[in-house]
């Protein structure tokens, strides 16, 4: 996967719109910002671009808003990114329209320009061509450098392509140089690590890492759909059970590629949904009627540790279970741990939960790799093609 890369161009004087992925947690009564690692992860892309004299017109949505929702300008992050830059960041109350194209006009080389929240309008998430053509017309060159928007379709991920030299920036390149690098060419043994909800989720992931790796363990709510599909006794455990055939169908693909798809052996269980409700250690195929299964057990732990330890490459998506409760978050924080201690490994967290987990728990800076997109990661480890990323391929001759 070759890209046009940011470092084969010199922006000086020339005006660069760049997708930045600003959607960052705030403190719901001040609007203060919690956590700033998706601001950070920007700077070295906004450094190269204004290092070399070019001038950073900056497009980045944050929540969900329906038109224009005062709590969710980008004030907030303008302030903090002026802070990490160490110099000013200019701020547009709009993104599009007369005032915006005369702020980007008027820049100067190595400024920066913040524009206002790209979602207060709906033909962002519409990829509106017209849309698309007023945000490109503030530039001259665009630059993608935000990985967890890029399986959208949308105007400032992908429209704005259509109209100007599309480049990827760094965290790009990283995220799909390591998670692609893992995929394609992986230092062995590559273990998979599938936790979360949902088989239906990570169906297509499941099935396309058994044609890569040679160990998926599987944890989280999805496992009660695979021990019931094999005659287990689940209780009140969450299943799907309309996925039973493709859980048989995909145990049934590993053994055919030879790869060995491990399940719980024993599991914790609760006698309700809750923080203080009675827990219990019990064998995968022995969960009481009324108990419900919301972590995995100690001895699955153990199996599981091993098989990453004994790993070179690992991929992880999905806690193993219901973490955000401190009594059901000894299995995902464990697998966290022994993540963390296989320094020989290329590990890679790929977004959403699992990566949350991580940083609360205090192991992201003990891994290979962090990735900044939940349902991109997801999307790239189906072997989907991602709309944001698409054109910032260098066509083959």
């Amino acid at each position: 996967m070759e890209f046009n890369s940011i470092d084969d161009v010199n922006f000086k004087g020339k005006r660069v719109l760049v997708r930045i992925d600003f959607n960052v947690p705030r403190d719901k009564a001040t609007g203060e910002i919690t956590d700033d690692r998706r601001i950070a992860k920007a700077v070295p892309t906004i450094k190269k671009i204004t290092g070399d004299g070019g001038r950073a017109i900056l497009v980045s949505h944050l929540g969900r808003p329906k038109g224009i929702t005062e709590n969710l300008r980008m004030d907030a992050v303008a302030k903090r990114l002026a802070q990490l830059l160490g110099k000013e960041v200019m701020k547009a109350d709009d993104c599009i329209g007369e005032a915006v194209e005369k702020a980007s006009a008027s820049m100067k080389d190595g400024e920066v320009l913040l524009l206002e929240n790209v979602r207060f309008y709906s033909e962002e998430e519409a990829n509106d061509p017209a849309f698309s053509k007023k945000l490109a017309s503030l530039a001259d060159v665009y630059v993608n450098d935000a990985f967890g928007t890029a399986h959208r379709a949308h105007a400032s991920t992908a429209g704005v392509a259509d109209y100007l030299p599309a480049y990827a920036g760094y965290l790009i390149q990283k995220e799909l140089e390591i998670m692609g690098g893992a995929l394609e060419n992986p230092k062995r043994p590559f273990v998979a690590i599938l936790g979360g909800a949902k088989v239906s989720d990570k169906m297509e992931v499941v099935r396309n890492l058994l044609s890569k790796v040679d160990a998926v363990l599987i944890g989280g709510g999805m496992a009660y759909t695979f021990l019931k599909s094999k005659g287990m006794e689940i209780g009140k455990s969450i299943v799907e059970n309309d996925k039973l055939g493709l859980a048989l169908e995909l145990l049934a693909l590993a053994e055919q590629n030879g790869v060995s798809l491990q399940l719980p052996v024993d599991v914790m269980v609760a006698d309700g949904f809750s923080m203080d409700a009675n827990r219990k250690v019990v064998s995968a195929s022995g969960i009481p009627s009324d108990w419900e299964g919301l972590d995995i057990g100690p001895k699955t732990i153990k199996n599981y540790s091993a098989m990453v330890a004994g790993a070179k490459t690992v991929i992880w998506n999905g806690p193993m279970g219901v973490f955000e409760m401190k009594p059901f978050a000894t299995g995902t924080e464990a697998i966290a741990r022994a993540l963390a201690d296989n320094e020989d490994a290329v590990t890679i967290i790929g977004g959403g939960d699992s990566a949350a987990a991580v940083e609360k728990m205090g192991y992201a800076d003990r891994v290979t790799h962090v990735s900044t997109g939940g349902g991109a990661a997801l999307e790239f480890l189906e072997g989907r093609e991602l709309p944001g990323i698409t054109p910032l391929l260098k066509k083959s001759e």
